[in-house]
């Protein structure tokens, strides 16, 4: 039999925080973002997921060229843009909109003979200084997009660094969406603001278009937990005791003796490591759920296997079922734990764990 390692998607967990997206913002689109392979959980399982969004939005080209491949009608938008010149033709050609955020980007697409027609998003930079125009030069770039026969339409974006944390003292959120407005005044357009944060949290930032990512995941980047917000785990990591050990007072466990037992202990081995994706950094203390009981991690994570306190569980035993996040353990209690943040752990799923598919009834 396989490994007993396990990433259970849930199509309708998919559907049902789409649902909470487009209710949060009843009034805009919603490009949902499906970037790294749609943060771990497939993209043809999210494009289904996601059947009733009004776009997807990724960097990856060659995956929005098998979005169209799948059958995906609707907008897709490569929100890193174009990388090269040689991409051009094959956007057209597959019906991408694509980000222009740098000169050199304009540059090219004033320079390309394109044979076809392409609608741009013009992204700003509004206080993340990651890609963007600064505002100042905002108004001169859409002049000169506006110039070149090829491009169709022109819509607008911009990236907030703190939606968790709109009173940011260095960037706060309300200086962001100021800085947009000013940078695109009197200008026509579509403006897309808001992403997973500002979406579920900030309603008055909703413009023509949202952008949710994570929260459509069922993780969440604010303090407050994803089901206060109503959002459901997409993805389940599964896997079973493979070992026990009978340790007592001063007994160490794994790697760099990193752990020392206290007491006599029931160490459980669970195979699942770095691997596979679970975070290495992770601590002694890591939440995980064994037998339907929430216990610890303890000592370190190796490349295939963690050690767990199976001593409060009298139930456990070789083949005990352990959930490692998702159903019974949010993703970002785990994350918060280990020092990280849901995407991260999502989005490390190894091509050899084993993924399995459902779609539960609401």
């Amino acid at each position: 039999m396989p490994r007993p390692l396990v990433a259970t998607i849930d199509i309708a967990a998919l559907r049902h925080n789409l649902g909470v997206a487009k209710r949060c913002a009843p009034n805009s689109k919603v490009l949902a973002v499906v970037k790294a392979n749609a943060y771990g959980h497939g993209l043809e399982r999210s494009m289904r997921g996601f059947a009733e969004a009004d776009g997807l939005g990724l960097i990856e080209i060659d995956s929005a060229a098998r979005l169209r491949q799948l059958g995906w009608t609707k907008r897709i938008v490569l929100l890193e843009g174009f990388f090269d010149a040689s991409d051009l033709p094959g956007i057209i050609e597959h019906r991408l909109d694509t980000v222009v955020h740098c000169i050199e980007q304009l540059e090219i697409l004033e320079n390309a003979k394109l044979n076809g027609k392409l609608d741009v998003h013009l992204k700003i930079n509004s206080g993340m200084n990651r890609l963007g125009f600064v505002p100042s030069v905002c108004k001169g770039v859409y002049k000169r997009l506006r110039a070149i026969s090829a491009v169709r339409d022109i819509s607008f974006l911009t990236h907030f660094a703190n939606a968790e944390d709109a009173s940011n003292a260095r960037v706060s959120l309300q200086q962001q969406v100021q800085r947009f407005e000013t940078a695109i005044e009197g200008l026509p357009g579509d403006r897309c603001l808001s992403n997973s944060a500002a979406d579920l949290m900030h309603p008055e930032c909703a413009a023509d278009w949202v952008r949710p990512g994570v929260m459509l995941y069922g993780a969440t980047p604010a303090d407050t937990t994803a089901a206060e917000f109503g959002l459901k785990p997409a993805m389940t990591l599964r896997s079973e005791i493979i070992g026990i050990q009978h340790i007592v007072a001063g007994d160490a466990v794994g790697y760099g003796s990193s752990f020392v037992a206290d007491k006599p202990m029931t160490i459980g081995v669970v195979a699942c490591g770095y691997a596979d994706g679970y975070p290495r950094h992770a601590t002694s203390g890591t939440p995980v759920v064994v037998d339907g009981i929430k216990t610890r991690m303890v000592g370190r994570v190796s490349m295939d296997m963690i050690t767990v306190d199976l001593t409060q569980i009298k139930s456990a035993r070789v083949g005990s079922k352990v959930v490692l996040w998702g159903a019974d353990l949010p993703i970002d209690e785990v994350a918060n734990a280990a020092g990280t943040v849901g995407y991260e752990l999502m989005c490390a799923i190894a091509p050899r764990v084993q993924i399995a598919e459902i779609d539960s009834p609401e």
